[in-house]
């Protein structure tokens, strides 16, 4: 490299090592918009028992107006939630809480996933030793031909070859 490109290499560089991080922490303050469609499909209808999205009901009309209002504020969606669970209590919400007794609906399926493949990876191996060494035991001992049967063996074999 030259020494001009290398200079002008140094100063990107430069200028990236300093305005990088702040266009980060810029962006980091911008509060992520909140949108109707967004919470209608974590959200249920008190009334129905179906979800937001899909809910006809008065109720869940007035749910949708709430939440509208609730963005117009600006407010994200976390905090919308949780006026929502405020308001109608924790039955609006799609999914249970992660705490407690429900924290076993998020916990268990991977627990169960990982468990079944931590025996899978130790049961096939043996099987497959087990299935091997019966198959080895199965087969029966290779014996000698005499000359008398090789013979016959290749007379039999050139009719055929022809």
């Amino acid at each position: 490299m030259t020494r001009p490109s290398l200079r002008l290499v140094v100063a990107a560089m430069l200028a990236a090592w300093i305005l990088v991080p702040a266009a980060l922490a810029a962006n980091a303050s911008v509060r992520p918009r909140a949108s109707l469609t967004d919470i209608e499909n974590d959200v249920m209808c008190t009334l129905c028992h179906e979800s937001l999205a899909v809910a006809q009901s008065p109720q869940a009309e007035s749910e949708r107006n709430y939440i509208r209002g609730l963005i117009a504020q600006g407010d994200t969606k976390r905090q919308i939630e949780q006026n929502l669970v405020g308001q109608y209590g924790p039955g609006v919400l799609g999914r249970p809480p992660a705490s407690g007794f429900n924290l076993t609906v998020y916990v268990l399926p991977p627990a169960i996933l990982v468990a079944g493949i931590a025996i899978l990876l130790i049961i096939l191996p043996r099987w497959r030793r087990r299935t091997r060494a019966e198959a080895g035991e199965r087969q029966a001992p290779a014996r000698e031909f005499d000359p008398a049967e090789a013979a016959r063996l290749e007379q039999e074999l050139s009719r055929f070859r022809g």
